[in-house]
């Protein structure tokens, strides 16, 4: 856990329940490169469960981003999610959907328990789940379904401000079809989230298949980044022999390459970058690797489950001053 204790009143604070891509890591049918040495206990390779983060500006109530189908133990290994009062509590008070991906909206089926939350997400992705019958079980007596049209700001929850808005993506996966299917598509079915409490703001981007020059204009200047790292050649799934598809067909960014993330974000001012959302595959898993120097060599840093971030005006100040 990372730890930075600043002025008094809100702070925002950012914990990763889960770093890892659709299956985590090890995928439980998997054995690529990573996943075979992980099964053969090999050092230097840390479990991840699959993506999804909270955050908050008091450290009692918070917003959750994305449902990941672990869910449940992630509420388990993380204190701060824990019920603390009375018979049934719960100090998630709202979950955010990035897109319909079923690695972002499974784990709402562990939230059926008739406890109180709002749900937010673009009417695309509301949508998506009304089609589903499954989704049904969370009780709307105590579950309230809330749309958040992209570009406005809206405070959902006291001192917590977020803004969505589109990124280039594509449909789930589930409802690609037969047809060809456009991976960078901009509209409302995966969307990028700002965060902004006490003065700074957050982004969380766990998919995204480029970097526009608005989205990179949008995000200059931010105090803290989340970032799709999914795969870091665009090929590797290929490569180790365990997919057909390449990132870009998935709708996400290589990390290398001419038109990879680590050379898209280079010279713009963020004050932390963290990949998140990393597939299986993905060779920067690895502590010893030369990907994963490469990424630290660029100032990213690679998200583990477990890892908090509490972001005080010291560290804008700090930010303001390195540029």
């Amino acid at each position: 856990m990372i730890e930075m204790r600043g002025a008094a009143g809100a702070q925002l604070r950012a914990l990763v329940l889960g770093a890892g891509a659709g299956g985590g890591f090890p995928q439980w049918n998997c054995r690529c490169r990573n996943c075979a040495s992980f099964w053969a206990g090999e050092a230097g390779l840390a479990p991840m469960s699959q993506s999804s983060l909270a955050v908050s500006a008091d450290g009692e109530n918070w917003l959750l981003l994305n449902a990941s189908p672990d869910l449940r133990q992630q509420i388990i290994n993380a204190s701060q999610m824990h019920p603390r009062a009375g018979k049934r509590h719960s100090p998630i008070k709202a979950v955010l959907l990035t897109n319909g991906d079923l690695d972002h909206i499974a784990g709402l089926i562990t939230l059926r328990e008739k406890q109180g939350f709002d749900l937010l997400a673009t009417e695309e992705i509301h949508s998506v789940l009304r089609a589903n019958p499954v989704f049904e079980a969370l009780d709307p007596e105590f579950v309230s379904r809330k749309p958040i049209a992209l570009e406005a700001p809206s405070e959902v929850l006291p001192g917590l401000t977020v803004t969505l808005f589109a990124v280039p993506g594509k449909v789930p996966l589930f409802l690609e079809g037969e047809g060809p299917v456009d991976t960078s598509a901009v509209g409302e079915f995966t969307v990028g989230v700002e965060i902004a409490a006490a003065g700074q703001r957050l982004f969380y981007i766990p998919g995204c298949a480029a970097l526009p020059a608005d989205l990179a204009a949008r995000l200059s200047g931010a105090d803290l980044l989340f970032f799709d790292g999914t795969v870091y050649h665009d090929d590797e799934m290929i490569r180790e022999g365990v997919g057909h598809k390449t990132g870009a067909r998935m709708g996400h960014m290589a990390m290398a390459g001419p038109g990879g993330s680590l050379a898209a974000f280079s010279g713009l001012p963020i004050g932390r970058k963290i990949f998140i959302h990393i597939n299986n595959t993905n060779p920067v898993l690895r502590a010893g690797s030369t990907e994963r120097a490469a990424v630290r060599a660029a100032g990213w840093e690679i998200a583990c489950d477990g890892l908090e971030v509490a972001l005080t005006r010291q560290d804008q100040s700090a930010q303001a001053q390195g540029r």
